[in-house]
């Protein structure tokens, strides 16, 4: 049953994004829309796949891609928003990254980030993704973590997931020898911060279309930090 359910959902995933490779047309409306409405795109692209990753995630976890009190919908919510947040963190960090490195002596780094492929290039993409990962991304997680158990103990339905947020207790109930050790102190310098890196290499408007991919890869390391979180 279970390979049942990962071909049928491996043909799903195929059927939504091959379109967009096969017909040019296509492609080309969503990368003009993406340029118009990049932060409306960016709220597009991170409910639907960092969703997907949380789905893939949950197959990890419990061996099928649904289970009552879960709510897709709630999380698509949840990461649309974070969609947002974090379209707007490329803008702040690929912008005063160059900024902060030109003031410490590295010479024409905002041009460089937008020039072609060098090692200087490199580092100043190392620099923007280490500052990013360093000041934004513990936050947006930690965020990430509070929404999601308030998401479970509401049952995964929308009318719960739209009762305030107890933040101040859920942060005291997180396990933060997992969100540290693992989450924090693992996954941002071995992970993150190289994925992000490479990020930064390509050219602006594929950049959050990229993050949203790794936003599939996230899901996969929430799945194993609950099962880490599971075993404390």
């Amino acid at each position: 049953m279970n390979l049942r359910q990962d071909l049928v959902f491996a043909i799903g995933v195929v059927a939504f994004f091959l379109p967009f490779f096969i017909f040019r047309g296509l492609f080309e409306a969503y990368y003009h829309f993406n340029l118009e409405h990049g932060l409306l795109m960016s709220f597009i692209k991170f409910s639907i796949l960092a969703t997907l990753g949380e789905v893939i995630g949950l197959r990890i976890k419990t061996g099928t891609y649904h289970k009552k009190g879960f709510g897709i919908l709630p999380r698509a919510l949840v990461w649309g928003f974070l969609g947002m947040t974090i379209y707007m963190a490329f803008a702040i960090f690929a912008s005063g990254t160059p900024v902060l490195l030109e003031k410490m002596g590295f010479e024409d780094a905002g041009r460089i980030i937008n020039s072609e492929l060098s090692w200087k290039k490199v580092l100043v993409s190392f620099s923007i993704a280490t500052a990013l990962n360093l000041f934004y991304a513990p936050v947006m997680m930690t965020f990430h973590k509070i929404t999601d158990i308030h998401i479970l103990e509401t049952g995964g339905t929308l009318r719960g997931f739209l009762k305030p947020i107890a933040f101040a207790r859920i942060f005291r109930e997180i396990n933060w020898d997992v969100q540290w050790n693992f989450v924090f102190k693992r996954t941002i310098p071995l992970f993150w911060i190289p994925a992000q890196t490479i990020t930064f290499l390509l050219p602006e408007e594929y950049r959050v279309l990229f993050a949203a991919f790794l936003g599939i890869v996230l899901g996969v390391l929430l799945a194993v930090a609950a099962l880490m979180d599971r075993e404390k």
